[in-house]
C-alpha cells in the first residue's frame, strides 16, 4: 500500500486571496491545450483555406472553449452529480475550487462555445472541433491531478500494492483512479489524437476518435473508480452516471467516422470520374 501524499489544497496566497491547486490546474491545462494547438498550426500540415486558423483566432476559440467549460462543467456537476447540495447551499456553485467539475457538463458548454465561434470566424461547426480535439486531453490529465491533490473522486477498495488511503474515504486503500484517468484520458489520449491528426484527415474524422476514445477510456476506468455518492448504480447493478453518460460518446464516435471517411470516399471517387 501507498502512502497517499497529503497536499495543501492552497498552493499560495495572493495577499489574502487563497489561490488553490485545482484552480490552477485548471489554468495548466487551458495554457498546455492552447500551446500545443498553437505549435500544431504553426508545423503541422493544413488541408485547405477553411482549416486554417491565425494565432488571433486560436487565442479567441480557446478563450471561449475555457468559459464554456467551466460555466457547463459546474453545471453539470450539479445536474448529474449533485443536485440536491443547490437547494441547501445555493453558493456551493459558485465554490469551485472545492472541485466539483462533470466533464460531460463541460464538453457540452464548450459546444455551445464552438456555435458562437462558427458563426463569428464562418467556419464549419466540425473544423473546430477538430482543431480544439487534440488539446482537450491536456486539460483533462490537469483536471485529475487536480482531483488527486483535491482528494476526492477516489476509486473503489482494492488490494493492489498502490492502493491508497484517501481522506474521507475511510480506512480502506482504493485505487488511485484520478491518475488512471489523468493517464488514459489525458496522456494516452493526446498521444493517440496528436499522432492521428498530425497530417489532414477528413473533416470530422479527429472529433469522431476524439469521442469514441474518450467514450471507451472513461467507461473502462469507471470500473476502478467509486460510483458518485447518494447516485450509486444507477443501471443493471453495475453500470454508473459517468459509464451511462459516456456511452452516447462512443456512438457519436463511430457515426462521426463512419461519416467523415464515407464522405471522403465519395469525394475521392467523383473526383476520379
Amino acid at each position: 500500500m501507498l502512502t497517499y501524499p497529503s497536499i495543501n489544497p492552497i498552493a499560495f496566497h495572493i495577499g489574502n486571496w487563497p489561490v488553490y491547486w485545482y484552480g490552477l490546474m485548471y489554468m495548466v491545462g487551458f495554457l498546455g491545450g492552447w500551446g500545443v494547438l498553437a505549435l500544431k498550426l504553426r508545423f503541422a500540415p493544413q488541408n485547405g483555406n477553411q482549416y486554417t486558423f491565425t494565432q488571433n483566432q486560436l487565442a479567441d476559440v480557446i478563450f471561449y472553449a475555457a468559459l464554456g467549460a467551466i460555466i457547463g462543467g459546474r453545471l453539470g456537476y450539479i445536474l448529474f452529480y449533485d443536485g440536491q447540495t443547490i437547494w441547501s447551499d445555493p453558493l456551493f456553485i459558485l465554490q469551485t475550487w472545492k472541485g466539483g467539475m462533470s466533464f460531460h457538463g463541460g464538453l457540452l458548454g464548450v459546444l455551445i462555445a464552438i456555435l458562437f465561434c462558427k458563426r463569428k470566424m464562418q467556419k464549419p461547426f466540425l473544423v473546430i472541433t477538430d482543431l480544439i480535439a487534440c488539446g482537450v486531453p491536456i486539460g483533462l490529465a490537469a483536471g485529475r491531478i487536480g482531483n488527486f491533490i483535491n482528494g476526492e473522486l477516489w476509486g473503489r477498495v482494492t488490494t493492489v500494492p498502490w492502493g491508497m488511503v484517501f481522506p474521507d474515504a475511510g480506512p480502506w486503500p482504493r485505487h488511485p483512479s484520478q491518475l488512471y484517468e489523468a493517464g488514459l484520458e489525458g496522456l494516452v489520449l493526446f498521444i493517440i489524437l496528436f499522432i492521428y491528426a498530425w497530417k489532414p484527415k477528413p473533416l470530422g474524422a479527429v472529433s469522431g476518435l476524439f469521442a469514441l476514445c474518450y467514450g471507451l477510456f472513461r467507461i473502462a476506468v469507471e470500473c476502478f473508480r467509486e460510483p458518485d455518492a447518494p447516485i450509486g448504480y444507477v443501471a443493471f447493478g453495475w453500470l454508473t452516471e459517468g459509464q451511462l453518460l459516456s456511452l452516447p460518446l462512443v456512438l457519436v464516435g463511430i457515426g462521426l467516422l463512419v461519416f467523415a471517411y464515407c464522405k471522403e470516399s465519395r469525394k475521392n471517387h467523383e473526383t476520379i470520374s
